[in-house]
């Protein structure tokens, strides 16, 4: 039965506001760089390699981390590490800010990184042990999931309005404030949390889960550019010895970094999964959209965030439609309904040429958008009510690696795939004497047009918005197939064992934890 102690008073409720700051900045600030790229991109000059690291480097580090803050919470206490972060989050916005060239602008990405690795996992961990009721944990849940997820279509849109007004460094320097208001108020609002059993810090799990990450992560990508070279091959040869040492290590450690035997829920295996699946495809199609909207259809940085308002209306409507529907249908029936409606919104994108109309476009992405929202906040309630609590932070950190490195991959992966299609397609078809900024990116070709004669220019401009369309569409076709032939089998036969709710409460809980083992 439910009693009044465990349901959540205003205080409770207000520290929730204060968690979603950072849960929105961090999405957030992922996706700036998708509408500054082209401002970006004119004031720094970079290669277009150099431009996938400084999209990449992120969320690699990121991913590399939050295993490690999740469970460095459980055991410090939650809310010391989300401080932490927050004060290093914020002071490193200002060095990317003002980042001279594109080398310190991926060092500094690589540093505010490690400020976001704490943020992610501790705000999710606090979640869960601020709200005991199990109808209201289910509503703070769905605001986080709007928060995080409509922060990655927030994001553009906010700096799109800020690059109206100023220069592209403003778009992280709107990090500080927020992360100032953070460390003023959550001491007051938010209580420390922590596993009450006190275990010793695992050093050696947590270097080899970092090394394990970043170096399978390069290696993928690295193969997704260059194909299997010597680089590639030892970087996935030290990042399979480093995974093997990580497992090893976690199986015999007297206290690991993480649980395991979470992976043998399905429940959460599936939510890991999903999430994983969708933010690949999400933030491979994002890193693309915006240079489409402002190099391909010519909309300034305002404009294609104005237009981009409808994708963010779809986030929401998504996760509107889990918490409606959640006490209706399975797990099963609502995850793999968000990820045929992401399909359905991919598969339109795929049909797009340079004359299309932009709103065709614009219409495939909120559908996408609508199915990440549904996904998104059905899988982070499997994860936080199918772990145990004394290992939230440990299972939020996993679910949030996992996402991150989807992301990662995603943007490597899919815009290899745009870039180099976009550089074989100019290399045939742009007008001779052709310089080599213009064959390497769309960027590169509008700057090009504005020193070369009018018929030349209009030439020049028409092959490379055909070359970008071409290569954003191939990207597109490949997100869809994987989501459609991989991520609904995976859910599909992960779940199949699990009960029909997904938001069970009580012994009810404990029946589906029980049974779920195999």
């Amino acid at each position: 039965m439910r009693t009044d102690h465990t349901r959540a008073n205003w205080r409770t409720w207000c520290g929730l506001l204060v968690l979603l700051c950072p849960a929105l900045l961090i999405s957030m600030d992922a996706s700036m760089l998708f509408v500054a790229g082209p401002a970006i991109a004119e004031a720094l000059h970079p290669t277009s390699d150099q431009w996938l690291w400084a999209m990449d480097i992120y969320s690699f580090v990121m991913a590399g981390l939050l295993m490690t803050m999740g469970s460095l919470g459980d055991r410090i206490g939650r809310k010391r590490v989300l401080l932490i972060g927050a004060a290093v989050f914020g002071g490193v916005s200002v060095a990317v800010a003002y980042a001279p060239t594109p080398e310190l602008l991926i060092l500094a990405r690589a540093l505010m990184a490690i400020g976001g690795a704490t943020l992610a996992p501790s705000t999710l961990s606090l979640i869960r042990g601020m709200f005991e009721d199990e109808r209201q944990r289910r509503t703070a849940v769905g605001a986080w999931t709007v928060a995080f997820t409509g922060g990655a279509v927030a994001g553009p849109i906010l700096g799109g309005v800020l690059l109206n007004h100023f220069w592209w460094g403003a778009v992280f320097l709107v990090n500080v404030p927020v992360m100032l208001v953070l460390l003023v108020a959550a001491p007051f609002l938010i209580a420390e949390r922590r596993n009450p059993t006190r275990a010793r810090f695992d050093l050696l799990g947590a270097t080899s889960s970092l090394v394990a990450i970043l170096s399978l992560v390069f290696a993928a990508t690295h193969v997704a550019r260059d194909g299997m070279t010597v680089t590639a091959s030892a970087a996935a040869a030290a990042g399979i010895v480093a995974a093997a040492v990580f497992v090893i290590r976690q199986e015999r450690a007297s206290h690991p970094l993480i649980d395991l035997t979470l992976f043998r829920i399905p429940a959460y295996s599936a939510a890991v999964a999903t999430n994983t699946v969708v933010a690949l495809v999400t933030s491979g199609l994002g890193v693309l959209a915006f240079p489409f909207m402002q190099d391909v259809h010519g909309l300034t940085p305002l404009q294609s965030a104005l237009w981009a308002l409808p994708t963010l209306a779809g986030s929401f409507a998504g996760t509107a439609a889990a918490a409606v529907l959640t006490a209706r249908l399975s797990s099963t029936a609502l995850l793999t309904t968000g990820l045929l409606s992401a399909t359905s919104g991919l598969t339109v994108i795929t049909t797009l040429d340079p004359q299309t109309r932009l709103w065709v476009f614009l219409a495939g992405y909120t559908i996408l958008t609508f199915g990440v929202g549904l996904t998104a906040t059905i899988a982070n309630s499997l994860v936080l009510s199918s772990a145990p609590s004394e290992h939230a932070g440990a299972a939020s950190g996993i679910s949030e690696t996992t996402t991150m490195l989807g992301a990662a991959v995603g943007i490597a992966t899919l815009g290899t795939i745009a870039n180099t299609i976009y550089r074989t397609t100019m290399t045939g078809s742009a007008p001779a004497g052709t310089g080599p900024d213009a064959l390497e990116t769309i960027a590169g070709a509008r700057a090009a047009a504005r020193h070369t004669a009018d018929r030349i220019a209009a030439e020049l401009l028409d092959a490379a918005s055909t070359a970008y369309t071409h290569g954003l569409t191939m990207a597109t076709l490949v997100g869809a197939i994987f989501t459609a032939l991989l991520a609904i089998t995976l859910i599909a036969a992960a779940l199949r064992r699990t009960p029909p709710r997904c938001h069970p409460t009580g012994t009810e809980l404990e029946d589906t934890v029980d049974n779920a083992q195999p």
